[in-house]
């Protein structure tokens, strides 16, 4: 089957992203702000206080996000940390998560129409995709650079496009400026290009000018957005000290799963069993005529590499859901020609409706009436609703005090995503537990409060707030005030 005019083919993957975008908008700020969303904020807000990003390899990740959503936050109208709001930071997501429906459509001549346009649809409705294109981490754009480089690196190897390798070296400096394990990406991306050369490309080789290139390209864009375009030359010794904590996380650091947990996460609601056994027959196909060798192999060899690294965490699924979304595409392409006939193309419709039902019941459980509980598995380690209540509680006490600028000392080990929910008082500390606060109007404290601060604090009164499951804070305000039914 021949792929339609451009012209049509854009017509409908523009539809698609829109759509994909009008249904990543309504209720974006209303989940409360995980820690991680709550750490990739207060970086933002250093930057539009104008400052420069500085990467820190122990515990954050490259700057690709954060120039994005300094721009689009400004654009919003928020010029410091404390105009910040849920829906400010999560749009440039939402954006990225948009723009990768629409780059399927880059994917036609390659993969087959049919094949892309179904694979943008998973990536439009289903659940995981859209639940993670609605939080404030880099996982959304390392997924939109990883398909910008498949696409751009094989077009590369096919024209011998010099403007294909520089956006190619460009992509893959986008997802090492995502995140640090893109260089995982680039061991599979390379073994199944490796895999699949002979069969499906032949002996053909792109000119040593053509790699060069990419290479230069890909070097230059890393400089320029480690350094943060000049400012900090010391992130890129930086980033060489992130290979060793990259490999102790891979350890596990607490958040150690089974070797089937992605399996078992990709498998989960009313649609997951269905979107992997075509996600498989698309497997099978891939290594028929015409074959997709390159993307089945990258596919496998990704998910075995998640699979074995014992961190795991469930946003990471994104990464496999890439390839899965194709594969499964071309099960569905492959039905469709396979089946001319009016009548099974008829129970071919019926299946497509009756999986987008499904779909469309796990996506509105899991990303919009239950998006932060935690049986949602999405919903990882997740800040719960009660401590949307702290902010409200401290402006009203302060209020009553007539104290409106209190100083206000937070002693915990580790207080995010508090940093947030505090964002809009001026005067807030943070200390460890048996650190020397002084003086404070108010104090939020984890439960095992220290003695010596217990005994100061023995006239105060005590409010507890959930922070995340089996997780609580104390407000200790100065005297006893009725709790707040609001």
């Amino acid at each position: 089957m021949a792929n339609p005019p451009p012209k049509i083919r854009w017509a409908a993957f523009v539809v698609v992203a829109l759509l994909a975008l009008a249904v990543r908008l309504p209720q974006v700020g209303e989940r409360p702000m995980h820690t991680d969303e709550a750490v990739n904020a207060y970086i933002t807000g250093d930057l539009l206080a104008g400052k420069s990003f500085h990467y820190d390899p122990e515990d954050r990740h490259g700057p690709a996000l954060f120039m994005l959503a300094k721009p689009v936050a400004q654009l919003c109208g928020a010029a410091n940390f404390s105009e910040l709001t849920e829906s400010r930071l999560r749009l440039s997501t939402v954006l990225t998560g948009t723009a990768t429906v629409l780059l399927f459509g880059a994917g036609v001549e390659w993969f087959g129409f049919i094949a892309c346009l179904f694979a943008a649809l998973l990536f439009a409705f289903a659940p995981l995709p859209l639940y993670y294109s609605r939080y404030f981490i880099h996982e959304t754009m390392f997924v939109a650079a990883t398909l910008g480089m498949i696409l751009s690196g094989g077009r590369m190897v096919k024209t011998n496009s010099v403007s294909s390798a520089a956006l190619a070296g460009l992509c893959a400096a986008l997802m090492l400026a995502c995140k640090e394990t893109a260089v995982l990406h680039f061991l599979a991306l390379g073994l199944a290009a490796a895999l699949g050369w002979r069969i499906q490309l032949g002996e053909k080789m792109p000119t040593a000018r053509t790699w060069l290139t990419a290479a230069l390209t890909f070097l230059g864009a890393v400089i320029l957005l480690f350094t943060w375009g000049g400012q900090n030359w010391a992130a890129l010794a930086d980033l060489f000290h992130a290979i060793p904590h990259v490999a102790a996380r891979a350890g596990g650091q607490g958040h150690e799963k089974p070797f089937w947990y992605y399996a078992a996460l990709l498998a989960g609601g009313w649609s997951g069993a269905v979107i992997l056994g075509l996600a498989a027959l698309g497997m099978v196909r891939a290594f028929r005529p015409p074959r997709q060798m390159f993307l089945a192999g990258y596919g496998l060899l990704i998910a075995l590499i998640y699979s074995a690294i014992p961190y795991k965490t469930p946003w990471l699924a994104l990464n496999l859901w890439l390839p899965l979304s194709l594969l499964a595409g071309f099960t569905a392409e492959w039905l469709w020609l396979a089946a001319p006939r009016y009548s099974v193309r008829t129970l071919i419709m019926a299946f497509t409706v009756a999986l987008g039902i499904l779909v469309g019941r796990d996506t509105r459980q899991r990303v919009f009436v239950h998006p932060a509980d935690e049986q949602n598995p999405y919903a990882y380690a997740h800040t719960g609703g009660d401590l949307l209540r702290l902010p409200a509680r401290l402006a009203q006490l302060t209020k009553e005090d007539k104290n409106l600028n209190p100083r206000i000392a937070v002693v915990a080990a580790d207080a995010w995503p508090l940093h947030w929910y505090l964002r809009k008082f001026s005067q807030v500390g943070y200390w460890q537990p048996g650190q020397e606060t002084g003086n404070a109007d108010y104090f939020i404290t984890s439960t095992d409060v220290s003695p010596t601060l217990a005994g100061r604090l023995k006239d105060f009164h005590l409010e507890y707030f959930g922070v995340r499951p089996n997780v609580l804070i104390i407000l200790w305000s100065p005297q006893p005030s009725p709790p707040n039914h609001e």
